[in-house]
């Protein structure tokens, strides 16, 4: 299965969307800045998308442990119910040109994961406090109000809460989707682990930190040509990608303090701060068990699955349904917006029996 540039270019590539650092160079254009030629005006984008994204969403936050979670919403409370969770760094709006064409049948939800889109920033961030927003997002939008518990849908790290969730809270959901999802590299205490850890420790100098600032950019076009997927990857629909990018920004003072200028809205200090211990615990092991049903739609072109391809382990159940999205990465609602689409359609008509 051939790959994207990045990956043909020996790239770093990361983990789960986790931030890394590339010099100017190391990535062809179209990875490292695919929005940069259009010097901050939008993309021509077809009917379809400009529909979908027409069908705004109703906006809401949600408190959950004490922080606020970003909901949006749409379609009728009583359908079935259906609760979407992005990537890292991430944020709601990457579903919504999703959601609308399962809103005709569903009463579907977006949520941004805490620290980030607009929901609150906490001190620490843990599997098991995502799982109890999902779940407050969930009753609050009224997923449970169609006569069954809603299925949880995930891309990326997304899925890997998701999946999550799925084993340790098998009554909360009627089944699960995880969408390419790769659950974060190898045991931090592993030897392949230790040599990754480094290896990120000597590429992350651009990267934010606790006593250095988040980067505000002059203007929003200076913001977007810097706009790039993790794991690196060429844009399938410049449209998608220039929607999501200008949503993932908010205004911020100035380090000068002239004005106004554009930040990104996630944490980014938010991979530090992260627990993975309740995840590692629970896949340790091998595989733990399961009761959820599980489906796994991914890219064929993904890096996550090119990963696991060549030997990586995934606690996965061996016998999950998957299904391959053609022309793929791992940003599949960006290069097959409605392809993605037509595969959950087809599942969540079907599925489980």
């Amino acid at each position: 299965m051939a790959l994207d540039p990045a990956i043909k270019e020996g790239a770093l590539v990361g983990y789960e969307d986790q931030p890394v650092h590339s010099e100017p160079g190391a990535l062809p254009p179209e990875v490292q800045a695919p929005l940069a030629p259009f010097k901050g005006r939008e993309p021509d984008a077809p009917k379809w998308f400009q529909d979908a994204i027409a069908n705004e969403p109703e906006r809401t936050f949600v408190t959950s442990k004490g922080s606020k979670i970003e909901l949006l919403t749409w379609g009728e409370i009583g359908k079935p119910g259906l609760l979407l969770v992005h990537g890292n760094s991430a944020h709601a709006d990457w579903w919504s040109f999703i959601a609308p064409f399962l809103a005709t049948e569903y009463r579907v939800a977006s949520m941004s994961l805490a620290g980030m889109g607009a929901s609150d920033w906490r001190e620490t961030y843990a599997f098991q406090d995502f799982a109890e927003d999902a779940e407050a997002c969930a009753q609050a939008a009224g997923l449970y109000e169609g006569g069954r518990k809603p299925v949880y849908i995930g891309h990326s790290f997304g899925g890997s809460q998701v999946f999550y969730a799925a084993v340790k809270h098998p009554e909360r959901m009627h089944a699960a989707i995880l969408v390419d999802v790769g659950f974060g590299g190898p045991p931090p205490d592993s030897p392949e682990g230790k040599r990754m850890l480094e290896e990120q420790r000597q590429r992350i100098a651009n990267i934010p930190t606790g006593d250095r600032a988040q980067r505000v950019y002059p203007t929003i076009g200076a913001a977007l040509d810097r706009f790039r997927f993790m794991p690196p990857q060429a844009a399938g629909n410049l449209f998608v990608a220039d929607f999501i990018a200008r949503r993932s920004l908010k205004r911020a003072p100035l380090e000068d303090g002239s004005g106004e200028g554009w930040s990104w809205r996630f944490d980014p200090n938010m991979w530090n701060k992260l627990d993975r211990s309740a995840m590692m615990a629970m896949t340790t092991d091998g595989p733990p068990p399961v009761s959820t049903p599980l489906a796994h739609i991914y890219g064929e072109r993904s890096v996550v699955m090119s990963r696991r391809s060549g030997g990586e382990s995934s606690p996965l159940p061996e016998d999950i349904i998957e299904i391959a999205i053609p022309d793929s990465a791992h940003h599949i609602m960006v290069d097959q917006p409605l392809a993605l689409v037509a595969a959950l359609r087809s599942m969540l008509a079907v599925w489980p029996a």
